[in-house]
């Protein structure tokens, strides 16, 4: 690797020399270390769970005597009916599958190993005698044979509970699952604390099941959406500003105009041609009409006003799209970036769980009250899972906080590349590699600062969480003020890392002298950094509210011819949160690479003048916007001493 090379650094003096792309060297690379180690840790996590044989009994399932399914198994010390083979018995069958605890939010139900799941309904002790025959699967105690199903006095406590729900064709992780999982709804009944009326809840977990795929044609339809937009940012830059604007005008006049039409249709049909049964569901569905409808129409004057107040800066914002197009251009894989970054964090987020359920069947085996066996770490290592949930939040941001460094290189090889003709042939390939080879170790310090900011605020609103309705008003405010402020914090170093990491990949420096450079950068440059960012930021957002319309309208639309027999509110907020989140992952790539573009043209003015040896890298239009931008500023008498001196045309 390239840290193997690498010497130390000599000390920096107070006013350096900016080499873009010229000197590279290993950054942080005790960090590096630290969080190498760190991996190893939660390694260690996954491997004790595995060592202990929880890995055999979440994957196989095992009954209430501490018996794994599907094997021979030891005799546990004062367990009855412990030790026993199950070789042939390869499935965990419940008795009663719907005896659930919701506190602890497990099945409270007695398990055994059997020999096959039941495909049909069993509706008496006969049948299940039957079944036991025919398949040599018995579905009651080990201590009842299948001859005294029909006879024993114990049988209906020994025995499943009637009728005995037919399973799914393929058993979950060896369980025997019902096909009707109704009953557990209450699970979600337990975790949903702000629904009083759980008929409420049925109702709208009903119109969820009845519009799955809707929704699910939505979403793909958001998807579609947002890369086609990102597509058109590529191409038609100049014009895209105008373009979204009247598109959102229109959008949100149309959805608003749509809405209070459905509702003033709905309110003016007759009720007494709608059935009993269906009548509290039309009420919902006119009530959440009315609510969408203001929601909508409040909205849309807002957003009007914001675009009033904006409007004399939407002609610079134009020039700034421009050069970010360009980078587009050059650098297609950049739009690709929110899946790779997905894609490793489905990875990391599988394989959390998956630890996760192994450390819930990890641990020694006992008695419980009930005398079934249960398993249970004791010790330090009890506390496993603290280190854990560190770990999904600190491995999370450092593959977010890569992507970010991905990003930056390339856009900095972009920039500081004078003839375009020379840049790599895969410029984020190239990134991706001064990454994993340099600077590694800055990533995991800026990541790991934002955990450290995170982990309180999470705590903060677990406490919160579980004090609601129980702490007096003051507590209340004050803890709701940390968690704003950590939150504002949060926000803060989020951007202040992006710079830096910027910092870094234009001049290899660590991640404190990249964000002390990032931040003097910053602050030289607040009324170019608050002109920029403000209408750039705003327009990327009227392209995510574009989005999020078009998919709201569409799904308005569809679930409409729906509205008879199903409560359509769940399914359409389900909709546009995901049509914003994906609108999010793409257009926040834009917004990066515009961030980063401004960084660097920032350093390029600060140490370039345009004479010889010192010339510009900078676009030409990019230093036109931003010439534009001091004579608004200039006549508007908000110009600052920053931005009085005259920027000279950039050299060929």
């Amino acid at each position: 690797m390239g840290c193997c090379s690498s010497a130390s650094s000599a000390a920096q003096s107070s006013k350096r020399e900016w080499k873009p792309l010229e000197d590279r060297s290993c950054t942080d690379i005790p960090w590096l270390l630290l969080f190498i180690l760190f991996c190893i840790g939660m390694g260690f996590i996954c491997g004790f769970s595995v060592a202990t044989g929880a890995a055999a009994r979440l994957v196989s399932g095992y009954d209430s005597y501490g018996n794994i399914c599907g094997q021979k198994n030891a005799k546990l010390e004062a367990i009855p009916n412990s030790g026993m083979d199950h070789t042939h018995r390869k499935y965990v069958f419940f008795l009663d599958p719907c005896n659930l605890d919701l506190i602890n939010r497990k099945i409270k139900s007695v398990a055994l190993c059997v020999t096959a799941c039941p495909r049909q309904e069993l509706k008496t002790l006969s049948d299940v005698q039957k079944f036991a025959e025919i398949n040599g699967s018995a579905l009651c105690s080990y201590n009842l044979k299948p001859s005294e199903y029909t006879t024993s006095s114990k049988a209906s406590v020994l025995c499943p509970k009637l009728p005995v729900p037919a399973s799914a064709p393929i058993p979950f992780f060896h369980r025997c699952a019902p096909v009707n999982i109704s009953c557990y709804a209450k699970f979600a009944e337990a975790l949903i604390t702000f629904v009083s009326d759980n008929s409420v809840l049925h109702r709208l977990i009903s119109g969820v099941m009845t519009s799955k795929e809707i929704i699910l044609g939505l979403c793909l339809l958001s998807l579609v959406l947002s890369m086609i937009l990102m597509v058109i940012i590529r191409y038609i830059s100049r014009v895209l500003v105008w373009i979204l604007t009247i598109l959102v005008i229109l959008g949100s006049l149309g959805g608003t105009g749509v809405l209070w039409w459905l509702y003033a249709k709905q309110r003016k049909s007759p009720k007494e041609t709608v059935i009993p049964e269906q009548l509290q569901i039309a009420e919902d569905n006119l009530r959440a009409l009315l609510i969408y409808a203001i929601s909508a129409t409040v909205f849309t004057v807002l957003l009007f006003l914001i675009m009033l107040v904006m409007r004399k800066r939407v002609a610079l914002t134009i020039a700034l799209f421009h050069v970010a197009g360009k980078v587009f251009i050059h650098l297609p894989l950049l739009v690709f970036q929110p899946f790779w970054t997905f894609f490793a964090l489905v990875l990391f987020w599988a394989y959390w769980i998956m630890t996760l359920l192994f450390l819930g069947t990890a641990g020694s085996a006992v008695q419980n009250d009930q005398g079934f066996v249960e398993f249970r770490v004791s010790g330090p290592l009890q506390y496993m899972w603290w280190y854990h949930v560190v770990g999904l939040i600190w491995i999370s941001e450092f593959i977010l906080a890569c992507q970010q460094m991905t990003v930056a290189g390339a856009v900095v090889t972009y920039y500081f590349t004078r003839d375009k003709r020379n840049l790599p042939f895969t410029p984020i390939l190239a990134s991706v590699n001064r990454l994993i080879r340099y600077h590694l170790g800055t990533v995991a310090k800026g990541s790991f600062i934002i955990t450290l900011v995170k982990i309180p605020r999470m705590i903060l609103m677990y406490i919160h969480s579980q004090l609601k309705g129980k702490e007096n008003a003051c507590a209340r405010c004050v803890l709701k003020s940390c968690i704003c402020c950590l939150w504002c914090l949060e926000k803060c170093l989020n951007y202040l890392n992006q710079n830096a990491y910027t910092a870094t990949a234009i001049n290899s420096t660590n991640f404190c002298t990249s964000a002390k450079d990032a931040f003097v950068i910053l602050v030289e440059n607040a009324l170019r950094v608050a002109a920029i960012n403000t209408v750039g930021d705003f327009m990327l957002f009227l392209g995510k509210v574009l989005i999020v319309c078009s998919t709201g309208l569409a799904g308005i639309m569809l679930l409409n011819y729906q509205q008879d027999y199903t409560v359509w509110v769940l399914p359409l907020i389900i909709v546009c949160l995901f049509a914003f989140l994906v609108a999010h992952c793409f257009l926040s790539i834009y917004e990066m690479v515009v961030d980063v573009l401004f960084l660097c043209f920032a350093i390029d003015t600060k140490y370039n003048d345009g004479s010889p040896g010192r010339e510009f890298y900078m676009d030409k239009v990019l230093m036109e916007f931003v010439e534009n931008s001091r004579k608004a500023m200039k006549e508007a008498g908000k110009g600052g001493v920053a931005d009085a001196r005259e920027l000279k045309p950039m050299i060929k």
